[in-house]
């Protein structure tokens, strides 16, 4: 048997004992160190989520150690999990763009995800990680990979000036990634306070945002962002960027809207502004994202984070959902060498 998180419905998580899952051909069994909370998580828990069905072991972001494998490989190392889902027979897959399989599942909705002690996934999921990386920075692999795609999209070559609205965990990530490619000058757009001060603190210009920040934009950069990114995903945001956005400048899709939102399309018209949709990542950016986590080029240890056990579930969830200093919140068991930290 082994421990895990339990969403039994609306906004009810139980700590339960569950089997511990068995190992099949291609697949391993990973003893789970962290899982990172994001926003698939929030709408889950509050029930608002469409393909979610309690009762559900919740958690895409995972990182553990393979514990029993077929697969030498992967002995004993410490994995970032690939959480996607895809079917492989609809045209987007058959194309190669899996990412955006029009059945597109994740562990943690369609199958059972990392809030618990231990889980299986297909070996080809697992990503291996030296270890010398910190589970807590390892763990940060599956939304560096959405900065990553995200970045990847924009076309952004180098010298571009660059605006993030929002500066939770994408947004922070993809600021990062942005200036790591070279971007110009990258400001970041961000309400809270205490978020500005994270985002100061990496080296980054900060603007709160409100009415006035498409203006204070545009007279920083004489005219608008090359490149503008809109990881917050919230109406207040959405009339802003092609404001934002320089005449033919992009304009990136990050975050996901939870329904349909005013935008002025007139305006996008008018500036000749390219608009990109971005969804997950592909395998690549996954790699990637390891590889950057591997190589240290972006100090991701400097990013605040907040640790739970399973136990503390419930108020990991509350402490994500704050928006205060803590940027990423992470349950789990941890590893051997952290347990001090936790």
């Amino acid at each position: 048997m082994m421990k895990a998180v339990l969403w039994e419905g609306p906004d009810r998580l139980k700590i339960a004992s569950l089997p511990r899952p068995s190992t099949a051909a291609g697949a391993s069994l990973v003893r789970i160190e962290y899982t990172g909370l994001c926003g698939t998580d929030f709408s889950i828990l509050h029930g608002s989520h469409p393909r979610a069905t309690a009762p559900l072991v919740m958690g895409h972001e995972i990182v553990g150690r393979v514990v029993e494998t077929g697969d030498e490989r992967l002995r004993g190392r410490r994995v970032a999990v690939l959480p996607l889902l895809s079917c492989g027979v609809c045209a987007p897959c058959r194309a190669g763009h899996t990412h955006v399989c029009e059945r597109l599942g994740l562990y943690g909705i369609d199958e059972p995800g990392g809030l618990a002690e231990f889980a299986v996934f297909p070996d080809d999921r697992l990503f291996p990680l030296n270890d010398v990386v910190p589970a807590r920075v390892a763990a940060l692999v599956e939304p560096l990979a959405v900065a990553v795609h995200a970045v990847s999209r924009s076309g952004l070559t180098g010298a571009e000036t660059v605006v993030v609205f929002g500066a939770g965990p994408i947004g922070i990530l993809t600021a990062l990634v942005a200036r790591h490619r070279g971007a110009g000058p990258v400001v970041v757009v961000e309400p809270s306070a205490e978020r500005r001060t994270v985002a100061e603190e990496l080296g980054f210009r900060t603007l709160s945002a409100g009415e006035t920040a498409a203006d204070n934009i545009r007279a920083l950069f004489g005219g608008g962002a090359d490149i503008v990114f809109d990881t917050a995903a919230h109406p207040s945001v959405a009339l802003h960027l092609p404001r934002a956005a320089a005449i033919r400048g992009t304009i990136v899709l990050v975050g996901v809207y939870k329904q349909p939102t005013p935008f002025d399309l007139q305006a996008v018209t008018f500036a000749e502004q390219s608009m990109v949709g971005v969804r997950v990542y592909t395998t690549a950016d996954f790699r990637e994202a390891v590889e950057i986590i591997q190589s240290d080029a972006l100090g991701l240890e400097r990013l605040p984070v907040s640790t739970f056990g399973l136990d503390g579930a419930s108020a990991a969830f509350a402490a994500a959902t704050s928006a205060g200093a803590a940027l990423k919140v992470l349950v789990g068991m941890g590893s051997a060498d952290e347990e001090g930290g936790r």
